[in-house]
């Protein structure tokens, strides 16, 4: 391999179509993908920040719209049905910060705004649980499809509010409410995969939501953020000429 092998280096990014288009190396995590929707429809994975939970939820969110030359290449294109293109929505607590008694709840109205204004669906109630119902329901029966539901960092206006308890309690509340609709409206939804950091979270957040299965310590599932040897010994290995890989994991365990 040689200077015309090499790629650009994917550090910090997020979007799948921006990788994909700017020739960025990419590790395919889509057989993953088709493994997660052939067994289930609602998962939970918890995983470090600037892991790379947000580019595998990008990459859902473009498999989901049918943007199929992103895929050319990859495990799944062969394995999907391109005809069909299912509605999306995606939740992204990522950014902002949740330290305030109505900043979880001002968020959320945004979000849900956005995504009704894109979907050009009028609300019929204020409360955000009855708006996303709502959501799922008139989008399923438009189109046809079942709705894709992504969130990313759940947990954030929990973490983000641990230092003022009655916030960090209201937060946890409201999401939990927010987040029954998955079971609520199990018949609108084609599938659910919810990210955050931590695991406690989760047990507090979807307490009674028993179809939400936690894969986060899934061993069949341990590589579908970040990188293994193996993609650095291939994927990357035109960065790595003449690098002696064995010698630096024996180095690396040694100050372990």
């Amino acid at each position: 391999m040689g200077i015309s092998d090499r790629r650009k280096l994917p550090i910090g990014i997020q979007t799948f179509r921006e990788m994909r288009e700017e020739n960025y190396y990419y590790v395919d995590k889509t057989a993953l993908i088709q493994r997660l929707i052939d067994e289930s429809k609602h998962y939970f994975l918890s995983r470090p920040r600037r892991f790379g939970k947000s580019l595998f939820l990008d990459t859902l969110k473009e498999l989901f719209e049918g943007n199929e030359p992103l895929f050319e290449g990859l495990h799944i294109h062969d394995h999907w049905d391109w005809s069909v293109r299912y509605p999306v929505l995606r939740f992204d607590f990522s950014s902002g910060n949740y330290q305030g008694p109505d900043d979880l709840r001002k968020e959320v109205a945004v979000q849900l705004d956005a995504l009704e204004n894109e979907a050009k669906v009028s609300p019929r109630d204020e409360n955000a649980s009855a708006r996303l119902r709502h959501l799922m329901k008139v989008l399923h029966e438009r189109s046809g499809q079942r709705v894709m539901l992504l969130v990313d960092e759940n947990d954030k206006p929990i973490l983000d509010a641990l230092a003022v308890p009655e916030v960090a309690r209201a937060n946890r509340d409201f999401l939990h409410s927010l987040y029954a609709t998955t079971k609520d409206c199990d018949a609108h939804i084609h599938f659910t995969f919810l990210t955050g950091v931590s695991q406690f979270t989760k047990a507090s957040i979807f307490s009674g939501l028993n179809n939400l299965i936690n894969i986060t310590l899934d061993a069949r599932y341990s590589s579908i953020c970040g990188y293994t040897d193996v993609d650095l010994d291939t994927v990357f290995a035109p960065e790595l000429p003449g690098l002696d890989t064995v010698k630096v994991r024996r180095r690396v365990r040694r100050a372990l």
